[in-house]
């Protein structure tokens, strides 16, 4: 009688080596498709916190203690990193901000009155009663906070009458930032500020202003955020027309969900970023970003906004951006950043293997964002040197060694879209070698954008495609602001107070830098005076 060929169970061992070799290579194979949906799995999984949280935590330096000396210098550094520093540390400046008011109050200690001044005050020592001189004195400060409050301005205009011939005179009622509108220049930019630059719904700030006996409800505020949009719409556009004078620009664009009016449901919208900085070339040319909402993110939008502008554009693989490029007008410069992203997560899902071809990946790049550290701030002509003599071979060998894992790796696998991301845009991502003015990567964009995340997670949608386009115009001017180290706040109190009475032509001298210069100009003026 032969051997029964039959199905193994686990209560039926195999009958044979045969068999049982069989069951291992269906058992290995499984395995084997277990593990690429696990690691299928992982990768969805950090796509989707990246898209919700950002990508903060795609910090390179916590490994390399790994690479250097293993598991114990690491430990041993991240615990010399997260330690607090000594509170007497001479490094350390604990000094608080000369700007400051100060409110000086002197202590004096008891004294005797035993023995008296001509006066008759007592300035005697409580041991002998003779008289103290001072021989110094010891100073320390404390910080307090002056919380904030609302105050009235009454404007009072008398009506004055020629005793002659009766003729009436009264000065011009002074303007106001929204016409016959409540709100004061301050009070309309502490609102703005506090939604797109501080992340509080405007129902969050009703009932903090209902705290201090002040009832504004939300529709009220509503409609001041959008009298003040309308308002500042020429300065926005000036400021988009700074922006895109630049030779380069970082361009980039997040979602935004956006209600739709009658069905209570929401949309998705797109908040574009356009960002002029020169700064790591050495230039003193301000900072500026500019803001554009769509309703959609089809690519005629960006096509729209940049029919004008000749350079360079740096932005991610959007698919949007290659009709600008291929008309010639536009030269493509790649992220590196984006495409050091695939590598993280491949090196995650693997137990953060130091040996995997994800983690020499990240080394080979991290080698290039060192070369960017040491040459941040020079002028363009010195960061094109430097780049094609250090990064230059660096980058060739990046190249080969990509080329070969090609026909290494599985097409369809998460490793062979990594390096396809990189293989494919391999000359837009390499071009900043041959320009200095051109940066790395495309962060500069992405952390304009970073603000409009933590917004969207706290009013959770915008009214409307009206209300996109105010979002819009206000985060280019507070995030500009920003980049020029300007009180966001201070500025827009600034510019609602002069911008109803400004003339159209001079626009330009309402910009960020333009304005806090001539205020600050103003303050020393009255100073001297």
């Amino acid at each position: 009688m032969g051997i029964l060929k039959t199905v193994p169970t686990p209560h039926q061992p195999p009958q044979n080596i045969d068999e049982l070799l069989r069951i291992i290579a269906a058992r290995d194979s499984e395995v084997a498709l277990l593990k690429l949906m696990v690691d299928k799995l992982k990768l969805q999984l950090l796509r989707r916190v990246r898209s919700e949280f950002g990508t903060s935590s795609e910090q390179w330096s916590a490994q390399m203690p790994l690479i250097d000396g293993g598991e114990t210098a690491m430990v041993t550094r991240a615990k010399a990193a997260s330690a607090p520093a000594p509170a007497n540390d001479p490094q350390i400046d604990r000094s608080l901000p000369a700007h400051l008011p100060r409110d000086v109050r002197e202590h004096l200690p008891e004294i005797s009155d035993t023995h008296q001044d001509t006066n008759g005050q007592s300035c005697g020592c409580t041991a002998c009663g003779a008289r103290l001189r001072k021989i110094g004195q010891d100073v320390s400060e404390q910080l307090e906070y002056v919380p904030a409050h609302f105050k009235v301005i009454r404007h009072v205009r008398p009506k004055l009458a020629c005793v002659a011939c009766h003729a009436i005179f009264q000065a011009s009622a002074p303007s106001r930032p929204i016409a016959r509108g409540l709100a004061g220049a301050g009070l309309l930019a502490h609102v703005l500020v506090s939604k797109y630059c501080d992340h509080l719904p405007l129902y969050r700030q009703s009932g903090i202003y209902a705290r201090s006996g002040v009832e504004l409800d939300r529709s009220t505020l509503a409609g001041w955020v959008d009298q003040a949009g309308q308002l500042l719409d020429p300065l926005v556009a000036a400021l988009g027309r700074y922006t895109l004078a630049a030779a380069k620009i970082h361009a980039d664009d997040t979602p935004v969900p956006v209600l739709q009016p009658g069905r209570g449901k929401t949309k998705t919208g797109r908040l574009w970023v356009y960002v002029r900085d020169d700064r790591p070339i050495g230039s003193s040319a301000p900072p500026s970003a500019w803001y554009q909402y769509t309703p959609d993110r089809k690519g005629e939008h960006p096509e729209r906004h940049l029919k004008k502008y000749r350079g360079i554009l740096q932005a991610d693989a959007y698919g949007g951006w290659g009709k600008l490029y291929a008309s010639g007008q536009i030269t493509e410069a790649a992220c590196w950043a984006h495409a050091r992203r695939p590598w993280w997560d491949l090196y995650l899902s693997s137990g953060k293997d130091e040996t995997s071809i994800a983690a020499q990946a990240l080394r080979r790049i991290a080698d290039l964002y060192a070369i960017e550290r040491d040459i941040r701030g020079k002028p363009p002509d010195i960061r094109q040197a430097q780049r094609q003599a250090r990064a230059g071979p660096l980058l060739q060998e990046m190249h080969v060694w990509l080329s070969q894992l090609v026909g290494r790796v599985s097409a369809k696998s998460e490793l062979a879209k990594a390096i396809g991301y990189s293989l494919t845009r391999w000359q837009a991502l390499t071009r900043y070698c041959q320009d200095g003015r051109i940066e790395m990567d495309n962060n500069a964009a992405e952390r304009a954008l970073r603000g409009v995340a933590l917004g969207r997670g706290n009013y959770l949608f915008m009214g409307s495609d009206a209300g996109g386009e105010q979002a819009a115009a206000i985060y280019s001017l507070v995030q500009t602001a920003k980049l020029n180290g300007i009180d966001p706040e201070a500025y827009l109190r600034e510019v609602l107070g002069r911008i109803a009475d400004h003339p159209i032509n001079r626009i330009d001298e309402l910009l960020p830098w333009n304005l806090m210069r001539q205020s600050r100009q103003a303050d020393q003026q009255r100073k001297a005076a």
